[in-house]
C-alpha cells in the first residue's frame, strides 16, 4: 500500500489536511506537525520562533489534534519512506522531502507584495519565509499546486508559479461557508472585528486604530473582539478594554461561526474576510472587495475531494 504523509501547521491547515485524508482510504496515511531543520530547529528549541506553525504551541496544538482523532503521527516524517506529501505550505520547504512528490494545497488568503516580497525574490540566497505567506506557491518543486479558485490561479501565475502545475480545486475550511449558519454561539446581530497577530511576526499594527475604527463602525451596536490565536492575549485584552470598554473579548471558538452570527464583519489580512464575502456579510477588510470577490474561494462543498482526485493522480503517475 502506498504511503502518504500529510504535514499540518494551524488548525485551519490541520483540518484541511484531516479532510483531504478521508478522500484517499485505499493509501497508507500519516501526520506530522509542521517542523524545519538546521539552524531553524535551534530556533525552535529555544521558542524562538513560537510566532510561525513551527512553534512548540502550535506544533502541540497540532499534535493535540491529530491524537484526538486517532490519526497516525510521524513527526518530522523520519519513520518511513513515503510515495507522496501533501504539505500546507512551500514558503519552508523540509529538505527530507524535497525529492519526494508532492502536492501543495493553497491554506487560505495570500499576503500582497511587499518590499520583503521583492527583495526574497531578487536575491535567491533569501529565505522564502522571510516574505511569509507572499511567496506560496513559487518553490516550483511541487508536482501539482491546489488553489481555491479562478481568480487565484491567474494570481499565482502573475507572481511566478508554473500554469501548468496549478489545478483549481478550491480549498476546504472555505469551499461551504452556509455550514457555519448551523452553529450554537449564542450571541446574534453584532459587529464582530477578528484581530491579527502581526506585532507577534514582527510587523507595524497600528492596534489602537483598529479598535477605535470597530467602534466607529459598531456605531453602538453590540462589538465582538476575536482575538488571533497566536497574539498576546493579555495585551490585546487590555488595549481593547481601554479604547473600546463595552465591547466582548474572546479568545476561543470558530471565527466562522461567530461571522455567520454577526451583522458587519472587520478584519485584517485574513481569510476570515471570504467567509463574510461568501455569507453576504457586511465586510471590511485590508483587501478592496473588488479583489476579494476576484479571489473568493470556490464554494463547491468538494475541495477536499478534489484534492484527494490530484493527489491520486500524482501518486499513479509513472
Amino acid at each position: 500500500m502506498k504511503k502518504i504523509l500529510f504535514i499540518c501547521g494551524s488548525m485551519n491547515q490541520t483540518t484541511q489536511m484531516h479532510q483531504i485524508s478521508k478522500h484517499l482510504p485505499d493509501y497508507e496515511h500519516t501526520f506530522s506537525p509542521f517542523y524545519c531543520h538546521g539552524f531553524d530547529e535551534m530556533l525552535r528549541k529555544f521558542g524562538l520562533i513560537e510566532f510561525t506553525i513551527a512553534g512548540n504551541k502550535m506544533a502541540e496544538r497540532c499534535r493535540a489534534y491529530l491524537q484526538n482523532h486517532g490519526l497516525a503521527i510521524d513527526y518530522q516524517g523520519k519513520k518511513q519512506p513515503y510515495d507522496l506529501v501533501v504539505t500546507c505550505t512551500d514558503v519552508y520547504l523540509q529538505k527530507n522531502i524535497r525529492d519526494n512528490r508532492i502536492v501543495l494545497v493553497q491554506e487560505g488568503i495570500i499576503d500582497q507584495e511587499s518590499l520583503m516580497f521583492q527583495l526574497v525574490k531578487r536575491l535567491r540566497f533569501l529565505p522564502r519565509w522571510m516574505a511569509d505567506t507572499a511567496m506560496t506557491g513559487l518553490s516550483n518543486v511541487y508536482q501539482a499546486f491546489c488553489v481555491a479558485s479562478e481568480g487565484y490561479r491567474d494570481f499565482f501565475i502573475q507572481r511566478g508559479a508554473r500554469p501548468e502545475k496549478i489545478v483549481v480545486t478550491g480549498i476546504p475550511n472555505f469551499d461551504n461557508c452556509r455550514q457555519y449558519c448551523a452553529n450554537d454561539f449564542p450571541y446574534h446581530h453584532y459587529v464582530l472585528a477578528c484581530t491579527s497577530n502581526y506585532r507577534e511576526l514582527f510587523r507595524y499594527e497600528d492596534r489602537e486604530a483598529f479598535i477605535r475604527r470597530a467602534v466607529g463602525i459598531a456605531g453602538g451596536r453590540q462589538l465582538i473582539f476575536k482575538l488571533h490565536p497566536n497574539e498576546n492575549i493579555e495585551r490585546a485584552t487590555r488595549e481593547i478594554r481601554t479604547h473600546a470598554s463595552a465591547a466582548m473579548v474572546l479568545t476561543k471558538g470558530s471565527a466562522e461561526e461567530m461571522i455567520a452570527n454577526c451583522d458587519a464583519l472587520i478584519t485584517r489580512f485574513s481569510s476570515t474576510a471570504f467567509v463574510g464575502v461568501a455569507l453576504g456579510k457586511e465586510t471590511y477588510s485590508d483587501f478592496d472587495m473588488v479583489t476579494l470577490t476576484r479571489l473568493m474561494p470556490l464554494q463547491n462543498d468538494s475541495a477536499a475531494l478534489n484534492i484527494a482526485t490530484v493527489c491520486r493522480r500524482v501518486l499513479e503517475e509513472n
